[in-house]
């Protein structure tokens, strides 16, 4: 039976919560969804791809990875530029930028209804018509999501993600093509900062560094240029081995 490591602590979060916003979240306000191995976090496969891991990888790291996504399945890191195993398929890879809104004027929207359980279905719909990220399940757990209904149909929408202390993340921010130009995603996002300063918090937001179009968006509403980051996907091996790191539990 192969020896099994000793549990090693959290890594430390950052001086600042936004340089590692995955791991400051399932640190802090979102601890009640962290699945734990060794020194890596992550959310449950139905809440968030998003997995936290140390600064500085080593082999015992990937491979409670591999251990906690299980052989073929996959993971996403935001924020961190050391690639995973040479045998590890890359299913993307893509720079991003972070923007913050500590001056945006923020606003309520009395057309922007909380979504709920229900709206998952529909959610995924328009979610899968738009592509503005991963959205799962039980993504709708992470925080309040805010939409726009036209006839009754969800024609737009946008919520909270990740949640390091202090902040949130503005997230799957999007709209039907159908009823784009109308201003309906920049009313959400104001409308979701809104919530969000309410609690004393301040929203910030991810997007692709080619996403020029939300960028400017983002950018006239009055977010700015906090860091460029990037974003990468991998799958862990079909026949990866499970054994390193056997000793070390979730939770």
């Amino acid at each position: 039976m192969p020896a099994s490591r000793t549990p090693e602590p959290t890594p430390t979060v950052p001086d600042h919560p936004l340089d590692h916003p995955a791991l400051a979240s399932l640190t802090g306000p979102h601890a009640h969804f962290a699945e734990r191995r060794g020194r890596l976090l992550r959310y449950p496969p139905d809440v968030s791809p998003w997995l936290a891991l140390p600064d500085a990888p080593d082999a015992a790291d990937w491979a409670d990875a591999a251990a906690l996504v299980g052989p073929g399945g996959s993971l996403a890191l935001a924020g961190y530029r050391v690639p995973p195993p040479d045998d590890w398929e890359i299913t993307f890879s893509a720079d991003g930028v972070q923007l913050v809104g500590v001056d945006i004027e923020t606003a309520p929207d009395e057309e922007a209804v909380p979504l709920g359980p229900a709206d998952v279905p529909e959610i995924l719909d328009l979610v899968e018509r738009t592509q503005p990220g991963p959205f799962l399940a039980r993504t709708i757990e992470m925080g309040t999501y805010l939409g726009i209904r036209r006839e009754g149909a969800l024609v737009a929408m946008a919520g909270e993600r990740l949640h390091p202390p202090g902040w949130t993340e503005i997230s799957a921010v999007c709209t039907d093509p159908a009823f784009r130009g109308q201003g309906l995603a920049a009313r959400l996002v104001l409308a979701v900062a809104d919530r969000v300063r309410d609690r004393g918090e301040q929203p910030f937001l991810h997007a692709a560094a080619s996403n020029t179009h939300a960028i400017r968006l983002y950018e006239t509403l009055g977010f700015r240029l906090r860091r460029t980051t990037r974003f990468l996907g991998a799958r862990v091996p079909a026949g990866e081995s499970r054994s390193v790191g056997a000793g070390a539990g979730t939770g």
